[in-house]
């Protein structure tokens, strides 16, 4: 190991960010000196093009890829990833020691004249890239006009203050940590607009063959955030999704259970299947839990329905 650790990371403002903030825990916690290696990603080169959808590029992992190639050919010796960009499957090559506390998991508006979603006139244009947005805002209000928006926080915003959109939908850890909380609008409620898998937590990835790093990690781990991604993961994986599928899901803890929220959606929103499974703090001492019941929930789901919905666009039988 070289004495500077190397931090991959995307060269987003947003990206730099997370790490920067991995940055400072690691040297307050653990004294230990690192700089930031900016890799750019194939997710990051699409998203400059003016047109075309993410799923085009038919890939999982886009947003880490060439990260876990720079881990794996010595550039980095760990990344750090937003965890709703991070597949399911995770190569054996490499290791998530730690995943950092949960930021504000939510979506929220930003209306360029500050209405709630509810107070949006019928036909309002509302940007967003996300197709899990996308199904969930047509579920619950189909008489506006769903658009997508890519590019990065900064530009989004900009395209709203330029009056091509009524209101955009982010991720509102996004724009905290970005000091733009005061541009928020309205927080969207889990019963309007389920989070995505992961969305607001940080993980920091690792070569699985390098001990040392993985043991410094290990000390910003989060357990309770761990349990709820390992809940919300499982269930992802039960469906064989990917971020690009009408996938919503948020497991916490709440008033000393274990909660977890899922909705699988059809694209225009015509179709919407939601369902939540809870487990006691007796049945938390067992750590296979959280795993457990969204692998549970996956497949309630499937039964209910959602099995379909996936099929149409394009889930192996």
């Amino acid at each position: 190991m070289t004495d500077i650790v190397r931090i991959g990371s995307r060269g987003s403002r947003l990206a730099l960010w997370q790490a920067e903030h991995v940055q400072r825990l690691l040297a307050d916690r653990c004294g230990l000196a690192t700089e930031i290696v900016v890799i750019k990603t194939s997710g990051d080169r699409f998203a400059e093009k003016t047109t075309g959808n993410l799923g085009e590029l038919g890939l999982k992992g886009v947003f880490i890829k060439e990260l876990e190639e720079a881990l794996l050919d010595g550039r980095a010796d760990l990344a750090v990833h937003s965890m709703k960009d991070v597949p399911t499957e995770i190569d054996s090559s490499f290791s998530f020691p730690a995943v950092l506390s949960r930021e504000d998991p939510r979506d929220c508006l930003v209306a360029g004249n500050g209405a709630t979603l509810d107070e949006l006139p019928a036909g309002a244009r509302i940007g967003t890239s996300s197709v899990r947005r996308q199904a969930q805002l047509r579920h619950y209000r189909p008489d506006l006009e769903i658009v997508p928006l890519r590019g990065n926080v900064d530009r989004r915003l900009a395209k709203l203050d330029r009056g091509e959109f009524d209101a955009i939908v982010l991720a509102k850890a996004g724009l905290d940590r970005l000091g733009f909380s005061e541009r928020i609008t309205e927080v969207l409620g889990a019963d309007v607009v389920l989070p995505a898998v992961g969305q607001g937590a940080l993980g920091i990835e690792t070569r699985a063959g390098d001990p040392h790093i993985c043991k410094l990690v290990a000390t910003l781990a989060d357990v309770d955030t761990r349990a709820a991604l390992n809940a919300e993961r499982a269930l992802l994986s039960e469906l064989e999704g990917g971020c690009q599928v009408p996938v919503g899901a948020w497991a916490r803890l709440e008033n000393g259970a274990f909660v977890i929220d899922a909705c699988v959606v059809s694209p225009d929103g015509s179709e919407y299947i939601r369902l939540s499974r809870r487990a006691t703090a007796e049945e938390l001492q067992d750590r296979r839990t959280p795993l457990n019941l969204g692998r549970e929930l996956g497949r309630q789901l499937i039964e209910a329905g959602a099995d379909r919905i996936l099929r149409l666009l394009g889930r192996a039988p």
